[in-house]
């Protein structure tokens, strides 16, 4: 089935595959943005499902040398001031959480910037003259994180506020991810096509993904991504937590759980997540199923967090299209927001 080229066309009706297949190109994309802030003691990132994913995996890398907090609601901390920079964030634009936050902020005279794909938040942006970064259209938010993550560091560039400043990593990590898409694209049959071996491996399981500190933000990636793109439901979890909790969880089962379970592994984790990840492995072997390890590849962390991303947005397309369904729409999202107003 997922070496059916005609197939898969006719599954994938808006080409979700060749967009996973350029998201790499979004990492180049100059948002030609002047901000002239200063003073600034902490960061708040305001935004809701895919429009949040690249202010968590920013966390990773390049990270943050200010108090940084991502804020997924109506409400923004008690401590934000004329001295946080706001950034908010919406695909859309109409995302109801986030323009309720940008109103709180505005009203504490906070620092905003704005990262719009449209709607009420672009025209507010424009209005009031906020910086303001406007995300190129990529179908659905969750196949614009690369866009995102880039004006997000565009934007903190400008205003000095992440730990790691080696940008030229971004352009550097382009090539590993280009090499990597190519051998999950779907013209490269199953037998040699790691994307659509993991996708089978999940097909009609509820999936649950473990990263340790690093790529727990990875982990929460590939769960929205199941759940989006596969229509599957799924969960995330990371080490070390997962040893003072969820690991008991499993412990008293039986081992035909209707799971799949997927381990992000990355050897620039700190040596105790990796003996972590071993260990609970072994204690629970014939008490859970069978982890499906997968190796985040490169030598720096921008480079393994992409890999990651990139690797899980093919599994879970290749998940939907095995199971029947389009990828792209989430209807239900829709619907619900339309009842809701």
């Amino acid at each position: 089935m997922l070496d059916d080229l005609s197939y898969i066309d006719r599954t994938d009706k808006v080409d979700a595959l060749g967009i996973a297949q350029k998201e790499p190109e979004q990492l180049t994309y100059n948002f030609n943005l002047s901000i002239d802030y200063k003073g600034i003691e902490n960061v708040v990132y305001a935004a809701m499902g895919g429009s949040a994913l690249a202010a968590s995996l920013s966390c990773s890398w390049p990270g943050y040398r200010l108090p940084f907090e991502i804020v997924r609601g109506y409400n923004l901390p008690d401590y934000v001031s004329s001295k946080t920079l706001c950034i908010v964030a919406s695909n859309s634009g109409n995302t109801e959480e986030t323009l309720s936050a940008l109103a709180e902020a505005e009203a504490r005279g906070a620092k905003i910037v704005v990262i719009a794909g449209g709607g009420k938040l672009l025209e507010i942006a424009k209005t009031k003259g906020y910086p303001l970064a406007i995300l190129p259209d990529a179908k659905q938010p969750r196949y614009a994180v690369f866009y995102n993550l880039k004006a997000l560091i565009d934007i903190g560039q400008q205003v000095n506020i992440f730990s790691n400043t080696d940008f030229a990593q971004i352009s550097a990590v382009i090539p590993l991810l280009n090499e990597k898409a190519k051998t999950w694209q779907a013209i490269i049959p199953l037998k040699d096509n790691l994307a659509k071996q993991i996708a089978l491996d999940c097909l009609g399981k509820s999936v649950v993904i473990y990263g340790g500190p690093l790529m727990a933000p990875v982990a929460y990636k590939w769960k929205i991504s199941f759940n989006e793109n596969a229509k599957h439901i799924a969960w995330c979890g990371y080490y070390s937590e997962f040893n003072h909790n969820e690991f008991i969880g499993w412990s008293q089962q039986p081992v035909d759980k209707p799971y799949a379970i997927i381990e992000l592994r990355s050897d620039l984790e700190h040596p105790r997540i990796q003996q972590r990840f071993d260990l609970s492995d072994r204690l629970l072997s014939g008490k859970r199923p069978e982890p499906i390890v997968v190796d985040m590849q490169g030598k720096s962390i921008i480079e393994q967090m992409l890999f990651g991303v990139m690797l899980g947005d093919f599994v879970t397309l290749y998940t939907a299209i095995a199971s029947g369904i389009d990828p792209a729409p989430v209807e239900l999202v829709e619907k619900f927001k339309l009842i809701l107003k």
